[in-house]
């Protein structure tokens, strides 16, 4: 009997439910998951595929935890665990103030432990070379004129030498046979074999002196056309290069060689 009983509860309850009737809400949105909205015409092989929604939005977007750090503020109360001494303990010389940088202590620094390697002379000189025969082949080719005075400036403009010209212009003696007629040459210095090889062609070699300011001069007149400014005199060389020149260098750039006066002094009669 009781059995009986139990078992018409149940059937009763499930007739129930399945009776009951759920009217949905005509303002809620319904999502077909095997809706495609841009679906082909007469697509014979079209399948309708479940599309993924993310559930992520912009406004939802967050560092992940622990990627951020705040600063910590020190000497802001005993409170914080970093206030009073603010993290740097009790006396010493780190509590008390900074120290230079490499300072190790009180001894030897590293960078006096270490050897010395090499010297610069600050002295030196560096003059750009360039040979008897580059200048023949040039004067060959029309791009320098032999009746004329050769400067360091026509070696620049006609490409006998590079444009960095940090201390002058050194006349080698390379190619020295193809000098066959006279030239006449102004550069800071010469070896012997060049001078001998223009001299017996009928030429002239002189060794002239230019400062930094005075090669921008002779190198480059416009740039100080261009910046309003006069040229330069020129400069007198240095003690120790006096008898290693011939003369002072002239600006702007000359185009007459200075003739060598090898005549001697007439003595009294």
């Amino acid at each position: 009997m009781l059995r009986r009983t139990i078992s018409s509860l149940i059937s009763n309850s499930i007739r129930n439910a399945s009776s009951i009737h759920i009217k949905p809400n005509p303002h809620t949105p319904t999502i077909n998951l095997f809706h495609n909205p841009f679906p082909k015409p007469n697509d014979p092989f079209r399948v309708d595929s479940i599309r993924g929604y993310s559930l992520l939005s912009l406004n939802d977007l967050r560092n992940n935890k622990g990627a951020t750090k705040q600063k910590t503020r020190k000497g802001r109360g005993i409170g914080s665990g970093k206030g009073k001494t603010a993290g740097r303990g009790h006396k010493g010389q780190k509590a008390r103030g900074t120290h230079k940088f490499g300072f190790e202590g009180g001894q030897t620094p590293l960078r006096r432990r270490m050897p010395k390697r090499g010297f610069k002379n600050p002295f030196s000189l560096e003059f750009q070379p360039v040979g008897l025969g580059k200048i023949a082949r040039l004067i060959n080719a029309g791009k320098i004129d032999s009746s004329e005075l050769i400067t360091m400036k026509t070696l620049k403009d006609t490409g006998a030498i590079g444009k960095q010209i940090r201390d002058g212009v050194r006349l080698m003696g390379r190619g020295a046979e193809q000098i066959q007629w006279p030239i006449h040459l102004e550069v800071s210095r010469v070896t012997v074999r060049a001078k001998e090889a223009v001299e017996a062609a009928g030429g002239s070699v002189r060794k002239v002196y230019y400062n930094k300011l005075g090669f921008r001069a002779l190198l480059k007149p416009e740039w100080f056309e261009k910046k309003g400014r006069l040229l330069p005199k020129a400069a007198r060389p240095p003690p120790k290069q006096m008898d290693k020149v011939d003369s002072i260098g002239r600006l702007p750039a000359p185009t007459k060689p200075i003739p060598f006066s090898t005549a001697a002094s007439a003595s009294p009669a």
